[in-house]
């Protein structure tokens, strides 16, 4: 587990686990104690252990792909809540609350803002944690291009409507965002490309 980012209330943690190396993050509020986990993936003993050390109290899941799930059932039985969107919530085992578009989850001290992002999945969820450039854009937005829609349920027109209306209309340049697989980016550096996006179809 590496710490990512942090400023004087909030720490980022980042591990990677699972088949398809899935980026599970701890948003953490330095004042409380009290974190939040964004996916959880695979490895629930793996990510039992880390939610025990850091006080993670609920999960938040960027969409319902087996891949982001596998230990759902886990962290639900160790008393830890799953929220996901209303559009995914049967892709899941089991769960227990769900998220609203634009609004707050507190994490304490802090503040983790939804911004649904269909296209990947019906229910996909971005986090943008107010007052900070950081962004977790789970499957939506990679550094490169948009996540991939060929799965059912995705499409192109809708995900590049979410990345530019929902994304690049809204953030700043600066903005780091977190992504479901892989290295981060900014929203800086993967604006100019949406057009290039478009044509390409993927």
């Amino acid at each position: 587990m590496e710490l990512v980012w942090s400023d004087a209330l909030a720490e980022v943690h980042r591990f990677v686990v699972g088949p398809v190396a899935n980026n599970v993050y701890v948003v953490r509020c330095r004042r409380s104690g009290v974190a939040t986990l964004i996916d959880a993936a695979n490895e629930h003993d793996r990510l039992l252990r880390v939610a025990q050390r850091l006080g993670v109290t609920s999960v938040l899941e960027t969409h319902g792909h087996w891949d982001h799930i596998g230990a759902v059932e886990k962290v639900r039985a160790a008393g830890i809540e799953v929220w996901v969107r209303a559009e995914d919530a049967e892709m899941l085992p089991s769960y227990d609350r769900v998220l609203d578009d634009d609004v707050v989850h507190p994490v304490g001290e802090l503040r983790l803002r939804t911004i649904h992002t269909p296209g990947h999945t019906p229910g996909s969820i971005c986090f943008a944690l107010d007052n900070t450039p950081v962004i977790f854009s789970g499957d939506t937005l990679f550094p490169g291009g948009p996540g991939n829609t060929t799965f059912d349920g995705g499409s192109f027109s809708t995900i590049i409507t979410s990345i530019e209306e929902r994304l690049f209309r809204v953030y700043d340049a600066e903005t780091v965002f977190w992504p479901g697989h892989g290295a981060p980016s900014t929203i800086g550096a993967e604006r100019p490309h949406l057009d290039e996006w478009v044509a390409r179809g993927w």
